[in-house]
């Protein structure tokens, strides 16, 4: 099926010949199906496969999203065989069984379910990623609530004195794997990965102790554990981070790696630190299966991503890409990184820490303690004959000269630096001591960016706004009425919050030859970026605006994410 699938989407124009042939690379290395790598690559979308796949088999579509499947008739066919035929039992009538499928043609799977079930099968379509969130929505292991597992605590179970600050560690190791206590971590961990968090805050207060999870960018309170269980909670962090227990008064970061079966792994970044009343701990969720590296859906518009792309295909070179902790920078040299990952390159990177690992790529971890620092990874990187250099961070004068010297002797340099927008990045380098004839031979390319949240497809309202508060955010006043501005409402599927996801906002500056000019002349910032605006940059606020038109993220998003371009 897999192959006529493809010919037939090529004989009915949807999509092309190379795009076939690139799916079916893909699902050569990973496996799976074929419409679900055409619609991972962005060549069909979803909808249009499924109305495809309905027309050609004679068999109506379903969205899955809307349906409330009755758990009894999920409970009709096991999952093991749900999951291997990417199916999932939608309603019963009489002796039929409505079954949505991916694969209408699948007459093996639907001879298996009648045989299993003794109903006639009826047989509906939908989307492969319908069907995959359906299967893991009412297949999904039902871990205890937070409720059920508060319920399992005896009041005498479990007393850590803490206001000593100095337990007996034996204590700790037994009250942090006294079985509630491991419970309660377990479904923080696994309650954060169900939500779409990226960290996770567990926090002691003077009279208080929370768990709060960062969705798309914003942090929520999520529960409030009882204050005696504080010690305990902690402890068993750090015990499953493989950290010291008994070390209370420094910082400490670790790793812990989940296995959820399936061969998925979830990766925890965890991070302690010592507050006024015990240690904070913070862990940041590293999911390879989410990092999203196809450039093309990262937010990019075409034009940037041209900029973009000329400046790593370049063979030396300093490439930055600048904005706030958790913008995303990581992503976007991941993503850049994964272009250029050849077998004919010698890619090393100097990382804080390694938050993925890819094969074909050196990745060195970062240990300041013992002296390995960027500016030292990089002094050895330049004897291990590379072609292509990341460092993580360039944060002193040391770094700095070292990557720009790497840039102008014939080496790619990807890097990262925490400035406000593009041209406030040039203002930087020279702050910490770099000469304006070496920024401007050294640098190809620089990228800002912020992460804006998107709001949810399903819920989102339209609503009117005045012309001039749109005029006030920089829209300009010709473009007024041409589109329709949306804001966040709410519904199950983002969980009342109106927004789902987020999608990176660019400002990609190329040194054009008048900027370096500028830079040589001493011009300011401000002066940086009026230049580049006349020759086409697009700025941040832009690409806020750009989203906005097209009912991808709210004016809310655009203000609180970017600065406005002009200052009145």
């Amino acid at each position: 099926m897999a192959g006529r699938l493809g010919e037939l989407l090529v004989r009915e124009n949807l999509i092309s010949l190379q795009q076939l042939q690139k799916a079916q690379d893909e699902q050569k290395k990973a496996g799976g199906r074929i419409g679900y790598h055409l619609t991972k690559l962005g060549f069909i979308e979803e909808s249009e496969l499924t109305n495809f796949l309905s027309k050609q088999y004679g068999v109506p579509s379903i969205n899955l999203k809307e349906f409330d499947i009755d758990p009894e008739v999920v409970r009709l066919v096991p999952k093991e065989v749900a999951e291997k035929h990417q199916c999932i039992p939608v309603n019963r009538a009489g002796a039929s069984l409505i079954l949505a499928m991916s694969d209408p043609s699948n007459i093996y799977a639907i001879d298996d379910i009648k045989f299993l079930t003794g109903y006639n099968i009826e047989v509906v379509v939908a989307s492969e990623q319908a069907i995959k969130e359906a299967l893991e929505k009412y297949y999904a292991e039902k871990g205890p609530s937070y409720d059920e597992v508060m319920e399992g605590f005896d009041e005498s179970e479990i007393e850590v004195d803490h206001n000593e600050g100095d337990d007996n560690v034996v204590d700790l190791e037994k009250s942090a794997a006294d079985a509630p206590v491991v419970k309660l971590v377990n479904l923080i961990l696994l309650d954060a990965i169900k939500k779409g968090a990226s960290d996770i805050h567990v926090e002691p207060y003077e009279k208080d102790f929370r768990v709060r999870y960062r969705v798309d960018g914003v942090l929520y309170e999520v529960m409030k554990p009882p204050m005696k269980l504080k010690m305990a909670i902690i402890s068993r962090l750090k015990i499953m981070a493989e950290l010291d227990i008994a070390e209370r008064r420094l910082p400490q970061d670790g790793r812990i790696k989940l296995k959820l079966g399936k061969g998925r792994e979830m990766d925890f970044r965890v991070s302690v630190c010592p507050t006024l009343f015990g240690e904070k701990v913070v862990l940041r969720l590293l999911d390879k299966s989410n990092l999203q590296l196809d450039m093309t859906k990262l937010g990019f518009d075409v034009d940037p991503l041209k900029l973009f792309k000329d400046a790593i295909d370049r063979p030396y070179g300093m490439v930055l890409v600048t904005g706030p902790t958790g913008s995303g920078k990581t992503t976007t040299l991941y993503s850049a990184l994964s272009e250029l990952n050849k077998t004919s390159d010698n890619i090393s990177t100097a990382e804080d820490p390694v938050e993925f690992n890819f094969a074909g790529i050196n990745q060195v971890q970062m240990h300041e303690d013992i002296g390995l620092n960027f500016a030292a990874a990089l002094r050895s990187f330049l004897r291990q004959d590379p072609d292509i250099i990341m460092v993580g961070e360039i944060r002193d004068f040391e770094t700095a000269e070292i990557g720009i010297k790497a840039a102008l002797t014939g080496h790619l340099v990807l890097s990262t630096l925490h400035t406000n927008d593009a041209p406030g990045t040039v203002s930087r380098l020279l702050n910490m001591g770099i000469e304006p004839f070496l920024v401007t031979s050294a640098v190809n390319l620089i990228l800002a960016q912020r992460l804006a949240r998107k709001l949810c497809q399903e819920c989102k309202k339209p609503v009117d706004v005045p012309a001039q508060a749109l005029t006030d955010i920089g829209v300009k006043p010709e473009e007024i009425g041409t589109f329709q501005v949306f804001e966040p409402g709410g519904c199950r599927t983002c969980n009342d919050r109106g927004y789902k996801g987020r999608v990176a906002l660019y400002e990609v500056m190329p040194l054009w030859d008048s900027i370096k000019e500028l830079v040589i002349n001493g011009a300011s910032t401000a002066e940086l970026k009026a230049e580049a605006i006349r020759l086409g940059m697009q700025t941040l606020r832009m690409a806020a605006i750009a989203k906005l038109k097209v009912g991808m993220t709210s004016i809310e998003e655009v203000v609180g994410n970017t600065a406005p371009d002009t200052m009145r």
